[in-house]
């Protein structure tokens, strides 16, 4: 062998394949990798005969750490989430009393600072749990007392509602008959006055078009920091299905010509009701946009909104009598669409939360002419029997979040997602081990800012069907737990066939997107694993993330054997 290696990682365990599938591994592995590809693997006293470590670049030893497949976050909302998490965290605070106190005491620490430069005017928040009024009706009168003349904008934790303050709703112009080109809508009080809240994101807008935005630079900087962050965690990847903001591809270029992203992009613009023709055009125009470590595949789409805050599609209306319809006034528009790019094999992924609009979901893409294009469905938050067998019909991938389960719902019902189901179809939460079992592609990701975006506490909430380090929470339904296997393979191998796509494999040929773990994700307990650390992340073949002493050039062969440069020398 004369060609040389970019990179070569031994370690105790390396998760091939075969060791997936419960082979023992004899003895330790060494990964070779040249130009972006996996360009060997084999036991590390075969590759040292093969002069392996004299042809690499950089030889890295993990010691007894686990190489495994670079995790991809399945979805992401790495630009719209700069925005939306602007200001105070309210994430994780479920009692109304507490939001109320910590919103006093942002705003006296606003007013101690003269104001918050960034946003001007106005006070933004973001995170807000519906459970924070108490069962009854969503409104600003939380904000009583600190509403008088403050322009407070509130984000509520699944992103598809916020909370305006009186001053805000009024500065908006906001009047409460405005007409929407889709199923948004404006709360309402009992006289018919608007009363701050603002359902699915052409309602939003009204206001978040008055409010400053960050500039230009500063979210450069931000979303490079954002993907370094989702890097340490050992993600290599993540889909970004946005809202797509007018300069998107603008802020991709500029981030990398400041120097190489910490992830990889893959880019899937959210198109909307109210499209023409020439929208549809321009999505397959964006099918081109391509940067070093970003390119633009496929098309995301939303069905309906959520259960949270009542604009999910349901078959029966939820508790409150809400969650009726679809987001698309006409919903054949959205079949039409579908059509349109899955004639041009381009690959949708469309939100869907509650079971009609799963159903309705399933059914469009059951009646597509096989081409070879992978679809996907987002979320599938509750699924009857019967849309189960749609969905399995219709070969679409599942794109599922574990973390809104075990983060957002109680075992109990007594959080705001199950109320407004009620126990049935509660009962039917997040049936990830179901669709695994039958076969279905799963996924997995974290709807980041929705949910925190770091893989290992989300393999362990997949397992555990509780948040991790929390044993004393009780499991929601976990009956529906995945094992390690299914999870490892969701952030790993599943993400790759849930685009249609080979990768998430380590064997020769295969990307070179890897992440090195302190501890195996397949046989350590998951609270454990969702602690342990990262020891290297490698995009395409480079070391992004590096925590483990590095061996550069030749590492002699008793040096190698005795572990020189293993993690924790």
């Amino acid at each position: 062998m004369s060609e040389r290696f970019d990179l070569v990682i031994v370690a105790e365990t390396v998760l091939t394949p075969d060791v997936i599938d419960g082979a023992a591994q004899a003895g330790r592995l060494a990964v070779a990798v040249r130009d972006g590809l996996i360009a060997g693997v084999a036991p590390e006293r075969e590759a040292r005969d093969a002069g392996w470590f004299d042809l690499a670049g950089r030889v890295v030893d993990a010691g007894d750490a686990t190489v495994a497949a670079g995790f991809v976050d399945a979805h992401i909302h790495p630009v719209m989430g700069l925005r939306l998490t602007r200001g105070l965290d309210l994430s994780g605070i479920t009692d109304r009393v507490a939001v109320r106190s910590a919103i006093d005491d942002y705003v006296a620490s606003l007013d101690g600072a003269g104001s918050d430069a960034a946003s001007g005017d106005w006070v933004l928040a973001w995170g807000l749990d519906p459970a924070v009024f108490d069962g009854g009706a969503f409104g600003n009168d939380l904000l009583d007392g600190v509403d008088g003349g403050r322009l407070l904008f509130i984000t509520l934790f699944d992103g598809h509602s916020a909370l305006a303050s009186t001053a805000a709703v009024a500065a908006a112009g906001i009047r409460g008959d405005e007409v929407f080109p889709d199923a948004s809508s404006l709360g309402l009080d009992e006289a018919g006055r608007p009363n701050g809240m603002l359902y699915e994101f052409a309602a939003q807008q009204l206001v978040l078009a008055r409010i400053p935005d960050l500039t230009f630079d500063d979210r450069v900087e931000q979303l490079r920091r954002l993907l370094r962050g989702m890097a340490e965690t050992g993600i290599v990847a993540g889909q970004m299905l946005d809202l797509m903001d007018p300069d998107s591809f603008d802020l991709f270029a500029e981030a990398e010509r400041r120097g190489d992203l910490p992830i990889s992009v893959r880019i899937s613009p959210s198109l909307f009701p109210g499209f023409t023709d020439a929208d549809l055009e321009r999505y397959v125009g964006f099918q081109s946009l391509a940067g070093r470590r970003w390119h633009v595949r496929g098309v995301k789409l939303m069905i309906d909104g959520t259960i949270d805050n009542g604009t999910a599609w349901l078959f029966e209306p939820d508790t409150r009598g809400e969650s009726t319809e679809s987001i698309w006034l006409d919903p054949s528009e959205y079949q039409r669409a579908v059509r349109f790019f899955h004639e041009r094999s381009i690959p949708t992924t469309t939100h869907a939360i509650g079971d009609k609009g799963i159903s309705f979901v399933a059914t469009t893409l059951g009646t597509l002419t096989p081409n070879g294009t992978q679809h996907r469905i987002e979320h599938i938050e509750t699924l009857p029997d019967d849309v189960l067998d749609q969905f399995m019909a219709a070969g679409a991938a599942a794109s599922m979040q574990p973390t809104h389960c075990t983060h957002y719902t109680r075992a109990d019902h007594t959080d705001n997602w199950s109320q407004r189901l009620g126990d049935a179809r509660a009962a039917l939460a997040w049936r990830t081990r179901d669709l695994r079992e039958r076969g279905a592609i799963v996924t997995l990701g974290s709807d980041w800012p929705i949910a925190p975006y770091d893989p290992r506490g989300i393999l362990a909430a997949a397992q555990l069907r509780r948040p991790a380090g929390r044993p004393e929470i009780e499991p929601v339904v976990p009956d529906q737990a995945l094992t390690a296997r299914a999870s490892l393979e969701g952030y790993t191998s599943e993400y790759w066939r849930s685009v249609g796509e080979a990768g998430g494999i380590i064997a020769v040929g295969m990307p070179a997107d890897l992440t090195v773990f302190a501890d195996d994700p397949l046989h350590t307990d998951p609270d454990a694993f969702a602690e342990t650390a990262v020891l290297l992340t490698v995009v395409g073949g480079e070391v992004v993330v590096d925590a483990v002493a590095l061996v550069d050039a030749v590492a002699p062969a008793d040096a190698v054997d005795a572990g020189v440069g293993a993690a924790g020398q």
